[in-house]
């Protein structure tokens, strides 16, 4: 095999919602089959007090996201009541850079971003100066209390999106992980992993295919169910966890 093209004959499976071409392109270019996957999916959640919810935002000192679903629900929030990123004179928090791209393609400035895109690392390194500051955390029904407990500015929550599990590609996955030669399945959220656990495992195992993941917490979750991870890159995002495997499989070669 061409250890130009260590995915050569890989079928890689993600099973998160898709963001971007980036991470399915990189496994073509490895000579991969990327397919999508997802066992969650992210709608925007409504209230009554959305408008007035937006306009009280302008008034925090921080916005904090810690996720592209985060940033994608508060712009159709903006879109829906007319505010665009000027309306915002707040300083801006983003787990990832991902989050941060997409923030800054909405036209904000993103001001902090962690070293490790971990809420449990953010909250550790997160440190504004400043007296009684208080800030916004955006976030999705099942995000953590990390972010508003642990930080020593004061900070109320908005959740804006939902996360859902999406169970309809669980067979899917079953057939080709028995019908391809050689799969990859990765993950990118302990909700995925929850998902996979009571719809996939049941008729596979935790065997016979390599597992991904991205960041410290999914792999935990992977762990508790009883998986094996073997690749889980330094860097959060999924693009570096393809290169992550790419890298692994490359050294099979070896």
């Amino acid at each position: 095999m061409d250890s130009k093209q260590p995915l050569r004959g890989e079928t890689v499976i993600f099973t998160s919602t898709k963001k971007s071409e980036e991470p399915f392109d990189l496994v073509k270019r490895y000579g991969g089959t990327p397919v999508s996957l997802p066992l969650i999916k992210t709608r925007e959640r409504f209230a009554s007090d959305d408008e007035t919810q937006l306009e009280f935002a302008t008034s925090y000192d921080w916005l904090i996201f810690t996720s592209q679903s985060a940033v994608a629900a508060f712009e159709q929030k903006m879109e829906r009541f007319n505010k665009d990123a000027s309306a915002f004179n707040v300083n801006v928090a983003a787990v990832g850079d991902k989050t941060a791209n997409a923030l800054e393609r909405i036209g904000f400035r993103v001001d902090f971003i962690p070293q490790v895109f971990s809420a449990d690392v953010f909250v550790k390194q997160f440190n504004p100066e400043g007296e009684s500051l208080r800030a916004l955390f955006i976030k999705g029904n099942l995000a953590g209390t990390l972010i508003t407990t642990e930080l020593s500015l004061t900070v109320d929550e908005w959740t804006i999106y939902e996360t859902l599990p999406e169970t309809s590609h669980a067979d899917e996955i079953v057939e080709l992980v028995k019908a391809e030669p050689s799969v990859s399945i990765l993950f990118a959220s302990p909700s995925a992993v929850a998902v996979f656990k009571d719809r996939v495992v049941p008729s596979l195992n935790w065997t016979g295919y390599t597992i991904g993941a991205i960041g410290h917490i999914t792999e935990r979750a992977l762990q508790e169910a009883g998986a094996s991870v073997t690749v889980m890159p330094e860097t959060y995002t999924l693009p570096e966890l393809v290169q992550s495997l790419a890298e692994s499989k490359r050294k099979e070669l070896i």
